[in-house]
């Protein structure tokens, strides 16, 4: 007779894998580490399907694949200003004050999302492609908060690459 054999949960658990956390993480532009990030999404995409239409019944197919954009939400220091990096980044596309555009190779940027393991070694790291502002929200201010002021932008990209 063959013996059955049972998992325990708490083995499976304890022994078998590390979780990634969702405070474990890194965010970078154009190779510059951006410290004051306090929140980011990770990539996600949209493969839009194709419908084939025959006789009385229909049949899909992948269509092209979309990235769609991600925020990151970001502390405003004194030093480093989130804000001055923002518009540093921003002017590069589109100039406030001339009102010229600028050409993409200036405006795109590399972005990188690593995440790490619990002894600060890279677990996880997303390239993102040509990345460039597209929204950006300096915040809210109000005389009765002691709240930390934050800056958020919304970045589009070409594309993103799941290095590991």
């Amino acid at each position: 007779m063959a013996e059955v054999q049972t998992t325990n949960v708490i083995d499976i658990k304890n022994n078998s894998f590390e979780a990634k956390r969702a405070h474990r993480w890194l965010f970078s532009v154009a190779g510059e580490k951006w410290y004051w990030a306090r929140t980011a999404s990770r990539p996600t995409f949209t493969v839009e399907p194709i419908t084939i239409d025959y006789l009385n019944g229909k049949r899909y197919e992948a269509g092209k694949m979309e990235w769609s954009p991600i925020s990151v939400s970001l502390y405003d220091p004194i030093a480093p200003s989130a804000s001055q990096k923002i518009m540093e980044w921003a002017r590069l596309c589109y100039e406030t004050l001339s009102g010229r555009s600028g050409y993409s190779t200036f405006y795109k940027r590399e972005v990188t999302l690593e995440m790490l393991d619990p002894v600060g070694v890279i677990v996880e790291s997303w390239a993102i492609k040509g990345a460039w502002i597209t929204n950006a929200s300096f915040g809210d201010l109000d005389y009765s908060s002691a709240e930390l002021v934050q800056a958020t932008v919304e970045l589009r990209m070409d594309n993103c690459v799941l290095e590991y």
